[in-house]
């Protein structure tokens, strides 16, 4: 098979499991995983595909499969969401971190860290992630505001008012960011 059918069945699966059709979603990801064992996207592909019918370990074997053709953050957050899922908090962070160490923007990787940061009262840990974040894209309120959250939790109330005052600069209509404001 040439590159172009790999390319061809991996984004025939993208669109099948983007419209929720797993079955066809998953022939054409093997498809593309049969034709060229150099690519991880086949893999997460079928994993996501595991993930979406609860089969965790298959996905997890999937997503290890990916990882060995090529350590991805999408392999490593992946990883993560099936260890959040399964209750192994640490790990899945841990996995999450990593995955955020390759690509800071990870929005998997950044709210599955947040999530586990107040569950497993380690917000402390995750707040170095997020803002790595907003260095790279600032405007984005929604961490910001997970931001200000964690601080509220460690206790810092100033630096939560200063990451709530930031958002309000920027939009100044935010209900989300006012109201804590007040709460504080």
């Amino acid at each position: 098979m040439s590159h172009l059918d790999y390319e061809i069945n991996k984004e025939l699966g993208e669109c099948y499991l983007f419209m929720g059709e797993l079955d066809k979603a998953e022939d054409y990801y093997k498809k593309a995983a049969g034709s060229n064992g150099v690519h991880p996207d086949p893999y997460i592909g079928l994993a996501t595909i595991a993930i979406q019918r609860g089969e965790y370990d298959s996905a997890m074997t999937l997503y290890k499969k990916a990882h060995s053709v090529e350590v991805t953050d999408k392999s490593f957050a992946g990883m993560g969401l099936i260890m959040m899922e399964t209750d192994r908090k640490l790990e899945a962070f841990a996995s999450f971190s990593e995955a955020l160490m390759i690509n800071p923007s990870n929005m998997v990787a950044l709210f599955g860290i947040i999530r586990i940061g107040h569950e497993a009262e380690i917000v402390d840990q995750a707040v170095p992630f997020l803002e790595n974040y907003l260095a790279i894209d600032p405007k984005k309120h929604e961490v910001r505001y997970s931001l200000a959250g964690c601080f509220i939790c460690m206790d810092k109330k100033a630096e939560a008012i200063e990451q709530l005052e930031m958002i309000l600069e920027m939009d100044p209509a935010n209900v989300e960011a006012k109201e804590l404001l007040e709460q504080i």
